[in-house]
């Protein structure tokens, strides 16, 4: 059997590889819309007096809140000494899992779609190839169900945290009757919102893939070449 490369391009035009290029696309606008975020939220403190303070709650990946400052030390609003006082919570951890996951599946889509187009002839002659896909491919499947819902889950604990309601319970100055607080400008989540449809739309991608996957295996070869053909009549074993 020839192992060399040989570069063809058919089997893009089959769903095998199209599928694949589609999710390695789609990948890169996962992890890109999550992993280079940087926002501003400006809140705007009310004093009691009639003037106005404005603090700047800058947040980015991998959002660990409890480690942006909104209210620097040594800091005066309203005329008052605030403590330095840090934004509440923290999700780094299903924000770091969603980019992993992409990146992985990037980087794995580009692996398989070198296969295909090089090794075509060695992946269709073996069983271990054809297996091996299909298992990492329903692997990736569950992980972008995981990571994708905890990822929407982080995203709307960043929007709670770095929302009005959230500025005013963490603030304690806006917690008292001499001043109120609100956020007047928010950062534009856009490509946050956007990772996370992607995140979902790689779910069923990814999903639609394993069937593909799975007709390469020899599972689905063996299961059509023990139906009998058309018109074909099994023959009673003799007694």
């Amino acid at each position: 059997m020839m192992t060399g490369f040989r570069l063809n391009f058919s089997p893009l035009k089959e769903p095998l590889g199209f599928v694949k290029l589609v999710e390695w696309l789609t990948a890169i606008f996962a992890f890109g819309g999550c992993g280079g975020f940087s926002g501003r939220n400006v809140v705007t403190v009310f004093c009691g007096d009639g003037t106005n303070d404005t603090l700047n709650a800058d947040f980015h990946y991998p959002f660990r809140l409890s480690q942006v400052p909104l209210v620097p030390a040594n800091a005066t609003i309203c005329n008052r000494s605030v403590a330095t006082t840090h934004l509440v919570g923290d999700s780094a951890s299903s924000a770091e899992f969603f980019v992993g996951v992409a990146i992985v599946c990037f980087l794995y889509s580009m692996a398989a779609l070198l296969v295909y187009l090089g090794y075509m002839h060695v992946y269709k002659d073996s069983d271990f190839g054809p297996m091996f896909d299909f298992a990492l491919t329903a692997v990736l499947v569950f992980l972008w169900l995981v990571c994708s819902s905890a990822w929407a889950k982080g995203l709307q604990n960043v929007k709670d945290a770095t929302g009005t309601e959230g500025i005013g319970s963490t603030l304690a100055l806006c917690k008292g009757s001499n001043a109120t607080c609100e956020v007047t400008d928010y950062a534009n989540l856009r490509t946050l919102n956007i990772s996370v449809v992607f995140g979902f739309l790689n779910m069923f991608i990814w999903a639609g893939n394993a069937w593909f996957v799975y007709k390469e295996t020899r599972w689905h070869s063996k299961k059509f070449s023990s139906q009998p053909g058309p018109g074909r009549q099994q023959v009673p074993a003799p007694i």
